[in-house]
């Protein structure tokens, strides 16, 4: 199976930026859907960007659109997580996930997951 390791996270002001990464092993990602998601303290696990498997495919939620941007280098086997212009609602523990499907954005498709890695964004 896929291993999933996050890394990236911290603690920053309003406004800075970060990026997250995701480095996996095992089997090889190139072929796999992936995706990052956060939970937030005392809520569920949302949706926040996905990337095809060639790259070509993205997709965001809307409360990061613009903010942030997903990539992946498969050669590296890593995806990436730009996030901009953080605000203090974007302080959670983000994790990233594989799916077997090409692209997908729903939770229940993805079946390897990350420890996940925490942001905390301070007004």
């Amino acid at each position: 199976q896929v291993q999933l390791v996050e890394s990236g996270g911290g603690l920053v002001q309003a406004g800075d930026s970060l990026r997250l990464s995701c480095t996996a092993s095992g089997r090889t990602v190139d072929n796999y859907g992936m995706g990052w998601f956060r939970q937030a303290l005392g809520k569920e696990r949302e949706f926040v960007a996905a990337v095809s498997t060639n790259g070509a495919i993205t997709s965001y939620a809307d409360s990061v659109k613009g903010r942030f941007t997903i990539s992946r280098n498969n050669g590296r086997k890593t995806v990436y997580l730009q996030m901009n212009s953080l605000k203090p609602e974007d302080t959670a523990v983000y994790s990233c996930a594989a799916t077997w499907a090409s692209f997908a954005v729903r939770s229940n498709d993805y079946r390897f997951w990350g420890q996940g890695t925490q942001v905390t964004v301070s007004s």
